[in-house]
């Protein structure tokens, strides 16, 4: 019996280079889409993603894809609509209605919480069942693709799911999290003592299992499904970077600074969004991913060692 084939989008990024030797291990047969090549078997490049990328070759004979290439950063923000819009929006409904086309029985993809805002301060912990609040250009255009999949579940048989994960964190990872774990190397003293806050974040190997049991397990009933999902741990960013100084072997250097000082320090240091993932809180309501009987495979602490050891060996 033929295994299970598989699409992963941006097979050689963060999470693809996680995730795809976890599907070979169980079993699944793995066709990798790129942006750049390297000379692996069963792989597509792929370039540029858009409203016109042609997924016939890529799309031959697979039963599901696991779509994790996104525009995440450019430098020049407020001049790159139409380039998140190309590449997250048009580019992901191409992709899916291509998949529909091509037979494919399971649609994955890897949206943001930001779809959900930036902040749950004041209320209760953000769920599937919350009104799109996106924020940023990277946000507003991972939900415009969650609805046009909502109405593209609508009119075929393939099952889509949409996973909305928040910071994921492992080796490899950019943004905030390799920014804090170099300055806990350096021991350098951050000013995060005072803030009292809750946040989620998202190991990738969680992350990864949670995928695969999606792949495995696809729901009956609805075409559509939408998961927040998080590991069990929700902590304080000064107890995230007391965590991460400990995976690193070092001493955390925690400096008590005002929230309200150290809020308006970053807002005149143009840093809205480090304000928004250091100070505020993200709580999220990970019960509907728990319901189908997915369980983090690894803890906050393990994820940290896990994501620091690796680093170290690449």
């Amino acid at each position: 019996m033929m295994p299970d084939r598989v699409l992963v989008t941006g097979a050689n990024g963060f999470v693809g280079r996680h995730i795809t030797p976890i599907l070979e291990r169980e079993g699944w047969s793995v066709r990798r889409a790129v942006l750049h090549p390297e000379g692996i078997n069963k792989e597509f490049v792929i370039e540029p993603i858009g409203p016109n990328t042609d997924w016939s070759a890529p799309l031959e004979g697979i039963d599901c894809v696991v779509h994790l290439a996104a525009r995440v950063h450019h430098k020049h923000e407020e001049h790159a609509v139409e380039l998140y819009h190309d590449v997250n929006t048009a580019g992901t409904l191409h992709l899916a209605r291509c998949a529909a086309r091509a037979g494919v029985h399971h649609f994955i993809f890897v949206s943001t919480v930001l779809v959900n805002g930036r902040s749950s301060d004041g209320r209760a912990p953000f769920s599937e069942d919350d009104l799109p609040t996106p924020e940023g250009l990277y946000g507003k255009s991972k939900a415009a693709a969650e609805a046009g999949l909502r109405m593209l579940a609508r009119q075929c048989t393939m099952k889509i799911s949409v996973i909305r994960p928040p910071l994921v964190y492992g080796a490899g990872a950019k943004g905030n999290f390799a920014l804090l774990t170099r300055a806990v190397r350096l021991g350098l003293p951050l000013p995060f003592a005072a803030i009292r806050n809750r946040r989620a974040f998202l190991a990738v190997q969680n992350l990864s299992s949670f995928i695969l049991r999606r792949l495995a397990h696809t729901d009956p009933g609805s075409n559509f499904e939408l998961f927040l999902v998080a590991d069990e741990e929700q902590v304080s960013t000064p107890e995230f970077i007391k965590r991460l100084a400990v995976a690193a072997g070092q001493r955390p250097r925690l400096l008590s600074l005002p929230p309200k000082l150290l809020t308006n320090l970053l807002g005149l240091a143009g840093q809205q969004g480090m304000q928004d993932s250091l100070i505020g809180s993200l709580q999220l309501d990970t019960s509907k991913a728990i319901a189908t009987g997915w369980r983090p495979q690894v803890s906050l602490d393990e994820g940290l060692r896990l994501a620091l050891l690796q680093t170290e060996r690449t």
